[in-house]
C-alpha cells in the first residue's frame, strides 16, 4: 500500500528526471553557452518541489517554454571611426517572455557581450520582472562594441546604426530597453533620438533611463545600488543585524557601486574598498565618496587614481582582490562570476556575515554552496538586483500619464517594492520547505507567477 510518503518521493522523483531531462536538451540545443547554461540550472534546481507539487506544470511543458526565447535577433552593426574607418560590430535583442508584459530589459555593450551573455541576462529577467511586482516580461540585448577610449561622435554613429536595426523590433508595448553596462545617459539619449528620427515623432516610452529633460525618471540612476542595499537591509533586519556600523566592502565603481556605497553610507556603513577592471582601492578609514564619483562619472578615470587624492589609502592590481579584505558585508556589484569558491573562502575565514548580489549572477555556484554551507545570509542577485527594472517599470507608469513624480516619491515606491520582494521570497521559501533560503524563495515566487500567465494564455 502507498503511503503519502511514498507517493510525495514518487513525484519528487519523477520532477527531478524531468527537470534533467529538460535541462540536458538545453545544454545540447545551446551548445557552448556555459553562462546560459548556469543560469537556467540554478532557477530549474530550485524549482523540483514546485513540479511535485504542481504536476500541471510538468504537463503543460513549462520548463521547455520558459527556457526558450520567444524570439533571438541578431544582426550587423556598421559604423565609422573619427578616422574614417570602417568597423564591423554584431547586435542582440533576445526577447524571452512576454506572459505578463511587453519585453523589459537592459542593453549592454562589452566586448564579452555574445548569444550566451545575453541569453543568461534575458532568463535571470523572467524571474526578476516577475518579482517586481510590475507587468513586465523579459528581454536582453547589447553589442560586443566597447564605448571606453571612444569619442562621442564615434559611439553616437555606433548607437545610430545599433537603433537603426533594433528600432524594428521595440516599441511602448511590444519591448522596452534600458541600459545596463557600457549604456548609460550618453548612449540612451543618442538610441532615442534615432529612434524618434525613424519613427517620425516623440515616443517618450520606448527606452528606459532616459535624460530627465525628456521623460526620464527622477531616482533611475539610483535605484539598483539602493534597491540593492534595501533588500539586504531588510534580510539583516531578520537576522537581528544591521548596516549601522558595519565594514562593508562593495565591488566595481559604476553605476550601481557608486549608488549601493551611497546609500549604504547613509545607513551608517562604512565601505572600505571598491574596484574597476584594473584592481581595488583599500580605504580603513572609509571610501570618499565624492571622489569616486568625479572619478567616474566626471574623470572617466581608473580606480587608482583615488589613491593620488587619498594618500592613505591602498591600491592593488586586480580586482578578484577585493574579497581578501575583512568585511561584513560583501556587495558583488561588477559583473557575473566575479566572486569565486577562492574569494568566498576567505569572506567566510575573515567574518563576513551577509552576502548581498547588486550585480547579475556574480557569485559562481561553487562560492553560494560555500555561503550555503557556512550560514552566511545570501540575496541573490534576481531579487536584490531588482531595483532598476522596478524603476524603469515606474518610469513607463510616468511616461504613459505623461507625468513626473519626485525622487522622494519614487524612492518611497521603490522601497516598497523591494520589501515586497524580500517578504514574497521568504514565504515562497518557507512554503516549499526551504526556510531562509532567499535564492530558492526568489526562483519560486518569480517562476509560478509567470507559468500561471503562461497556462492562462494557452500554448502559444
Amino acid at each position: 500500500m502507498k503511503t503519502l510518503e511514498n507517493i510525495e518521493h514518487m513525484h519528487t522523483q519523477e520532477s527531478l528526471n524531468y527537470m534533467k531531462q529538460v535541462y540536458q536538451t538545453v545544454k545540447e540545443r545551446n551548445l557552448y553557452e556555459t553562462e546560459f547554461h548556469q543560469a537556467v540550472k540554478e532557477v530549474f534546481d530550485s524549482l523540483v518541489p514546485v513540479l511535485a507539487k504542481n504536476p500541471h506544470y510538468r504537463k503543460q511543458a513549462i520548463l521547455e517554454r520558459i527556457a526558450e526565447p520567444e524570439r533571438t535577433i541578431t544582426f550587423r552593426v556598421p559604423w565609422v571611426t573619427d578616422l574614417g574607418e570602417v568597423k564591423v560590430n554584431r547586435g542582440f535583442r533576445v526577447q524571452f517572455n512576454s506572459a505578463i508584459g511587453p519585453y523589459k530589459g537592459g542593453l549592454r555593450f562589452h566586448p564579452s557581450v555574445n548569444a550566451s551573455i545575453v541569453k543568461f541576462l534575458g532568463f535571470e529577467q523572467i524571474f526578476k520582472n516577475s518579482l517586481t511586482g510590475q507587468p513586465i516580461g523579459a528581454g536582453k540585448g547589447g553589442a560586443d562594441f566597447d564605448p571606453k577610449g571612444k569619442s562621442d561622435g564615434e559611439v553616437m554613429r555606433f548607437c545610430q546604426s545599433f537603433m537603426s536595426e533594433l528600432c524594428k523590433h521595440i516599441g511602448p508595448d511590444t519591448d522596452v530597453p534600458a541600459g545596463d553596462i557600457g549604456v548609460g545617459a550618453r548612449e540612451i539619449g543618442y538610441m532615442f533620438g534615432q529612434y524618434k528620427k525613424m519613427q517620425g515623432g516623440f515616443v517618450p516610452g520606448v527606452l528606459t533611463g532616459k535624460g530627465l529633460d525628456y521623460g526620464g525618471s527622477l531616482a533611475r540612476k539610483e535605484a539598483t545600488g539602493y534597491g540593492t542595499v534595501y533588500f539586504v537591509e531588510e534580510m539583516l533586519k531578520d537576522n537581528a543585524l544591521s548596516f549601522q556600523n558595519s565594514t562593508v566592502t562593495v565591488s566595481g565603481s559604476g553605476n550601481v557601486s557608486v549608488y549601493a556605497m551611497e546609500k549604504t553610507q547613509q545607513l551608517g556603513g562604512k565601505v572600505v574598498a571598491c574596484s574597476d577592471s584594473s584592481g581595488y582601492i583599500y580605504d580603513k578609514r572609509g571610501i570618499d565618496l565624492s571622489t569616486i564619483k568625479r572619478l567616474k562619472e566626471e574623470d572617466n578615470k581608473r580606480i587608482d587614481e583615488y589613491v593620488t587624492e587619498h594618500p592613505e589609502a591602498l591600491f592593488f592590481e586586480g580586482s578578484s582582490g577585493i574579497w581578501s579584505v575583512p568585511c561584513d558585508i560583501a556587495l558583488p556589484c561588477a559583473t557575473q562570476n566575479e566572486l569565486d569558491e577562492m574569494g568566498a573562502k576567505i569572506l567566510v575565514a575573515n567574518g563576513v556575515a551577509a552576502v548581498g548580489e547588486g550585480a547579475n549572477m556574480p557569485v559562481t555556484q561553487e562560492a553560494y554552496e560555500i555561503f550555503l554551507d557556512n550560514n552566511i545570509l545570501f540575496a541573490p542577485g534576481k531579487a536584490a538586483n531588482a531595483g532598476g527594472v522596478s524603476v524603469s517599470a515606474l518610469e513607463m507608469a510616468q511616461n504613459s500619464a505623461r507625468i513626473a513624480w519626485t525622487f522622494k516619491e519614487v524612492d518611497e515606491k521603490l522601497q516598497v517594492i523591494m520589501k515586497r520582494i524580500y517578504r514574497d521570497s521568504m514565504e515562497a521559501a518557507k512554503e516549499y520547505d526551504s526556510p531562509g533560503n532567499l535564492v530558492i524563495g526568489a526562483n519560486i515566487a518569480g517562476f509560478v507567477k509567470v507559468a500561471d500567465a503562461m497556462i492562462s494564455q494557452g500554448v502559444i
